[in-house]
C-alpha cells in the first residue's frame, strides 16, 4: 500500500470514518491487498462493530501477523466483543509478550481473564441446574408456601409515584395466564405470591449484594421498582415500559423476563433467566448491564432468594465520596474528542471550557452527582451543547442531533456522566421549539439569533 493511501486511512481512522476505509479497501482487487491493507480493513471492521468480518480478515494474514503485537491485540479486541473471553485472553497475552508494557493490552487482558472466569462459573452453574432441573421440579412440593417465615407487611414503600407507575390491582388467575402466554414463560410461584400481596411497586430495600462489579457499583446493584403482573401501568410486565419493550426496543437478551427497572433509566435491568430451566422451570435472577455490552451477572438461584437478599441502600451510602469524585471529574476530567473539537471553534465566549466546568460544578454541588435533568442549570447545559454543535455543524437534523448528543458529555469519558435518559433531551428540545428558540428549516435545526445571543450572554455573565 502506497504512503499516500496509508496517510489517508490514518486520517479517516482518527476521524472515525471507518466505513470509508472499508469501502476503499474493498475496491482494491483481492490479489492486490497486502498485509497492511488487510490489517487496516480488519481494524475498520472492528471499529464498526463487525467483529466476525474482522476475524475473517485477520485470519487471511494470520501467518504474517504471528509476530505482530498489533495483529494479536486486534484479534483479541474482536474476540472480546464477541464474548469469546478465553480466546481473547490468549490473544492479548501473546500481544503483551511481544510488546510488554502496553497499557491498553494489559487492561483488556485483565478484563478478558475476569470475564472468562465469570463465564466459566456461569456455564458450570447452568449445566448443574440443567442436570438437576427435573429432580428439583419433582421434589418441590406443590403446596410449598413462598416466603415462609418472612413478613411482607413492611416490604413495600408507599408513595404516590409508586401507586401511579407500578401498583396494579391484585392479579386474577385469568390475568396471570394471559401475561404468561404473552411473555412465553411461566412465572415463578414466589413472584406470583408477592404480586398477590401487592402487584408491583417500590420496595423499601432496593440494593442486592454482588461478588462482581457492575456499571452501578463495585459490590451491589440497585433497583428502582418491581414490575407487577399486568398491562395497565407503564412499569408492569406487559406495560409500555415492560419486559417486551426492554427486550425489543433496548436490545436486552431474549432469555426471559425483565422484572425490575434500575436507577440508570434503562441502562441496566434485573431479569428472570430461563436459559437453564426452560420456559416452564424455576428461573435464576440475573442483572443485565447494557453499559457493558449486556453483560450478565448472576444474582440469585430463584426469585424468592432475590427478594430475601435485598438490603437497604443505607448499607451502601457513598454519597459523600461520590460527590467528591464527581466534583473532581468536572474540574479536571478530560473533555471528549467531540466536545474538545466544538470548544476549539468558539470565539464568542472567552474560556468556554472553564465556563462549562463551572456550570457542571454547580450542578454537582446542588445535586450531589453529575447528571442533567429538567432543572435550570441542566437546561443551560442542553442549550450550550446544542449551540456548540450546531455552530460547527449547521446542517443538523433532529435525529442527527439526538444521535450525536451522547458523544459530548453523556458518554464523554473522563468528563462524562456514564449515561442519560433520552427523554430529558427530547423534552428539552420540544420545549425550546414550542418556545420558538429553536427552529427547523429545510429539515435542519438551529437556534434563533435571539436565543443564541441569550446563551452567549448567560455564559459571559457566569461568575467564576
Amino acid at each position: 500500500m502506497d504512503q499516500q493511501l496509508i496517510e489517508q486511512m490514518t486520517q479517516w481512522h482518527e476521524e472515525d470514518e471507518h466505513q470509508r476505509i472499508v469501502d476503499t479497501v474493498l475496491a482494491i482487487p483481492e490479489n492486490d491487498r497486502d498485509y497492511e491493507t488487510i490489517s487496516r480493513l480488519a481494524r475498520a471492521y472492528n471499529n464498526l462493530g463487525l467483529y466476525d468480518e474482522a476475524l475473517k480478515q485477520f485470519e487471511r494474514v494470520a501467518e504474517e501477523g504471528e509476530k505482530d503485537p498489533k495483529w494479536h491485540y486486534r484479534v483479541g479486541f474482536a474476540l472480546y466483543y464477541l464474548k469469546r473471553y478465553e480466546e481473547a485472553a490468549q490473544a492479548f497475552g501473546i500481544a503483551d509478550s511481544l510488546e510488554p508494557g502496553d497499557r491498553d493490552t494489559k487492561l483488556l487482558l485483565k478484563w478478558s481473564l475476569q470475564k472468562a472466569e465469570k463465564q466459566r462459573r456461569q456455564e458450570q452453574r447452568q449445566a448443574a441446574k440443567r442436570a438437576t432441573a427435573a429432580l428439583a421440579s419433582y421434589n418441590s412440593a406443590a403446596n410449598a408456601v413462598p416466603f415462609a417465615g418472612m413478613s411482607l407487611s413492611d416490604f413495600w414503600e408507599d408513595s404516590q409515584y409508586a401507586r401511579e407507575s407500578y401498583v396494579s390491582e391484585p392479579p386474577t388467575h385469568e390475568m396471570i395466564t394471559s401475561i404468561e402466554e404473552e411473555l412465553g414463560y411461566k412465572l415463578p410461584a414466589s413472584y406470583i405470591a408477592l404480586m398477590k400481596q401487592q402487584n408491583g411497586g417500590i420496595p423499601k430495600n432496593t440494593c442486592f449484594p454482588t461478588e462482581e462489579a457492575t456499571s452501578w457499583a463495585e459490590d451491589h446493584i440497585a433497583i428502582t421498582g418491581i414490575l407487577g403482573i399486568g398491562r395497565e401501568k407503564s412499569y408492569s410486565l406487559c406495560g409500555d415500559l415492560g419486559s417486551r419493550f426492554m427486550i425489543e426496543e433496548w436490545g436486552y437478551p431474549d432469555i426471559g423476563v425483565v422484572i425490575c427497572d434500575c436507577p440508570s433509566a434503562g441502562h441496566d435491568v434485573v431479569m428472570l433467566d430461563y436459559r437453564a430451566c426452560g420456559p416452564d422451570g424455576e428461573p435464576e435472577v440475573i442483572h443485565v448491564d447494557q453499559e457493558d455490552d449486556y453483560e450478565i451477572t448472576f444474582l440469585a438461584e430463584n426469585f424468592e432468594e432475590f427478594i430475601k437478599g435485598l438490603v437497604n441502600e443505607e448499607e451502601y451510602d457513598t454519597s459523600v465520596e461520590d460527590k467528591e469524585a464527581d466534583l473532581h471529574k468536572v474540574a479536571h476530567g478530560k473533555f471528549s474528542p467531540l466536545l474538545t473539537e466544538l470548544c476549539a471553534q468558539v470565539t464568542e465566549v472567552e474560556q468556554i471550557e472553564q465556563k462549562i466546568r463551572n456550570i457542571c460544578t454547580r450542578i454537582v454541588e446542588e445535586k450531589g452527582h453529575f447528571s442533567f435533568h429538567a432543572d435550570e442549570r441542566s437546561y443551560l447545559m442542553y442549550d450550550v451543547q446544542f449551540w456548540l454543535y450546531t455552530k460547527s455543524y449547521p446542517d443538523t437534523s433532529r435525529q442527527q442531533y439526538l444521535d450525536v448528543y451522547p458523544k459530548m458529555i453523556a458518554f464523554g469519558g473522563e468528563f462524562g456522566q456514564g449515561g442519560y435518559a433520552p427523554s430529558w433531551i427530547t423534552d428539552w428540545l420540544d420545549q425550546r421549539m414550542r418556545e420558538g428558540q429553536i427552529v427547523q428549516e429545510h429539515g435542519h435545526l438551529r437556534f434563533t439569533d435571539q436565543a443564541k445571543a441569550e446563551v452567549i450572554k448567560a455564559l459571559e455573565n457566569l461568575a467564576d
